[in-house]
């Protein structure tokens, strides 16, 4: 009998379907197990109160999506996410890391910002936890879910100032995205890639509320068809090479990626600094935000990206491409 791994998660996580569109693209056996339905068995795996969680067959628990698929990609490496041009498997790197830190940003935005997408993600978060309880009590936790939720929406950023420019980048992005996949099944070609895991769950997860979904729908007909195939992605073909990628997805690194950048940039300098708050010019507005709590752990991952890039050999023609669509300074620290 093949060995089975356990992902604990929750259908409102973008994480975690992240990791279960991934085990499901390697026929890795997995069981998908909803965090609030079995609670004592995920704290025995669980370091910290998140999902997903991996139990592995050999009874190790596992946190952080990006780790987790890293891990399992050099046990399991076929098919293989990464294209074998290492300038295309960076690119791939840096998109999924966008999906991670700043498509969250908008997914959350979104989900947290209006009455009515509050009170639609609080009651699925809520019917995920408490299967087949009272309605009186479902109630009373609904309420208490937007409540804490609708307050947290400052961790990522979003206030009065930064509300309109985080919905526009939005559009803009999903704008990009769409032209990218008018004529390809995938970010990268006809198979998936680890940007698409990254991203497209995302983009997922907005398509699922209200506000965020109608913008999608309108918009957007072929990105929802994008991340609608990679809940359970399939291979089509084969990775293109940057030739014919680059017409299309230059301009989303140039736009979307080099925000991210410069706003993870200007995070890592102020937590470097213990500074309280961070404050940087994006596009003709600023930001402003504090550090404290996760934005500690952007800074961790933008070292980790640079570390990537650091590694990638023969970078002459990635450089010149990342300088020119504005994101070398911010890699090359």
């Amino acid at each position: 009998m093949a060995a089975v791994y356990r992902i604990f998660g929750s259908e409102m996580s973008p994480y975690s379907l992240k990791v279960r569109s991934y085990f499901r693209y390697k026929n890795i056996p997995h069981e998908w197990l909803l965090r609030g339905a079995n609670s004592e068995e995920y704290q025995k795996y669980a370091r910290l109160p998140i999902v997903p969680t991996l139990a592995t067959p050999d009874g190790e628990g596992l946190q952080d999506s990006t780790p987790i698929i890293e891990e399992l990609e050099a046990q399991v490496p076929t098919p293989s996410i990464h294209p074998k041009d290492p300038m295309l498997k960076f690119l791939s790197q840096l998109i999924e890391e966008f999906g991670d830190e700043w498509g969250n940003k908008w997914m959350f935005h979104y989900r947290w910002k209006r009455e009515a997408d509050q009170i639609s993600a609080a009651q699925r978060i809520v019917a995920d936890m408490i299967l087949g309880a009272p309605e009186a009590d479902r109630s009373a936790m609904v309420e208490q879910v937007q409540g804490r939720m609708r307050d947290r929406i400052s961790v990522v950023g979003s206030n009065e100032t930064t509300s309109p420019f985080i919905e526009q980048t939005f559009k803009d992005g999903v704008s990009l995205l769409e032209e990218h996949l008018a004529n390809r099944s995938y970010l990268f070609g006809e198979r998936p890639s680890l940007a698409d895991f990254g991203l497209s769950a995302q983009i997922y997860e907005a398509w699922t509320d209200p506000t965020a979904g109608q913008i999608l729908q309108e918009i957007a007909p072929k990105t929802c068809e994008w991340h609608q195939r990679m809940l359970d992605p399939k291979d089509q073909g084969d990775f293109e090479e940057w030739s014919s990628l680059s017409a299309t997805l230059s301009p989303f690194l140039r736009g979307p990626v080099r925000i991210f950048l410069t706003w993870s940039d200007a995070n890592a300098k102020a937590i470097s600094a213990a500074a309280p708050n961070l404050s940087v010019e994006l596009d003709g507005i600023i930001w402003s935000q504090s550090v404290g709590g996760p934005q500690k752990y952007h800074a961790k991952s933008l070292g980790e990206l640079r570390r990537k890039f650091s590694e990638v050999g023969n970078t002459k023609k990635l450089t010149r491409l990342l300088e020119d669509v504005g994101c070398l300074k911010f890699l090359s620290s």
